[in-house]
């Protein structure tokens, strides 16, 4: 039996935004209005013994980022991981989901992780695409530079396709909205709960299979919400990457961190 583990969402940015804005299909609907976009990074923790290791699932963006792209930080990375007792530059694995700006930013928070990548992420966003703004535009140049040297050190585990990255946490390949997006499948008391990423922004774009417009491609991206009900024990294990609803439908540890930290396991 695979050991069970704690998974926390932890918001550290916000950005208002609308619906239309939301949805590759959204221009010009009539039920336009607010939906706003939260941003999170998790973490993943065994509950005892051995297995009492932390995994951060992507290191978002700092306050420099959130200026330059008009997003509000609320509290930095590190700040929030502390909430919960963890120090950021304790930690000896990190899963980047992709190489978007506000997933693989503040990277420097952990000198003693491992980053475990797609080797299609890496290839991807190193690659002829980033010539072209609609696929480029999520990624900074800088934070693509910083994973690549630390490649070269000998801190990126490159993962092709699916991959046990411990027992009871594995990586799954998606793409779709990048070529090398993937997702965290976490056993927990509750049973499998899936970190979706940007897999599925919001639950609407997967409950209604409407895309958010960021996407490298519509099919991959369409096949991957079948393919996270798949790994997912139900629908209600996805924990989509971006969606206020996760602080609603999920309780804080305590109540001084409602509203920042949703416990998901």
């Amino acid at each position: 039996m695979n050991p069970q583990y704690q998974i926390y969402a932890i918001k550290y940015a916000h950005h208002a935004r609308r619906a239309a804005e939301n949805f590759l299909d959204g221009k010009g609907d009539p039920h336009d209005g607010p939906m706003p976009l939260d941003y999170f990074v998790w973490l993943i923790r065994g509950a005892d013994g051995e297995n009492a290791r932390s995994i951060v699932v992507d290191t978002g963006f700092s306050a420099a980022m959130g200026m330059k792209r008009g997003r509000q930080v609320l509290r930095s990375v590190a700040d929030g991981l502390e909430f919960l007792n963890c120090d950021a530059s304790r930690v000896k694995d990190v899963v980047i989901t992709h190489l978007h700006y506000d997933h693989v930013g503040s990277f420097e928070l952990f000198p003693a992780a491992t980053f475990h990548l797609q080797d299609f992420e890496m290839r991807y966003a190193t690659g002829r695409n980033m010539q072209e703004p609609q696929y480029g535009g999520a990624y900074e140049v800088e934070d693509v530079v910083g994973m690549v040297r630390r490649a070269y050190a000998g801190r990126v585990r490159f993962h092709e396709g699916d991959a046990q990255l411990c027992p009871g946490v594995s990586l799954h390949l998606i793409g779709g909205h990048t070529m090398g997006l993937q997702v965290v499948r976490v056993d927990t008391r509750r049973g499998a709960v899936v970190l979706a990423s940007d897999a599925s922004h919001f639950y609407a774009n997967m409950v209604q299979q409407r895309p958010f417009p960021i996407v490298w491609s519509v099919p991959d991206m369409v096949q991957g919400y079948r393919r996270l009900r798949e790994l997912a024990q139900s629908p209600s294990h996805i924990i989509p990457g971006h969606d206020p609803l996760v602080l609603e439908r999920y309780p804080a540890p305590s109540p001084a961190l409602q509203g920042i930290v949703a416990r998901l396991d």
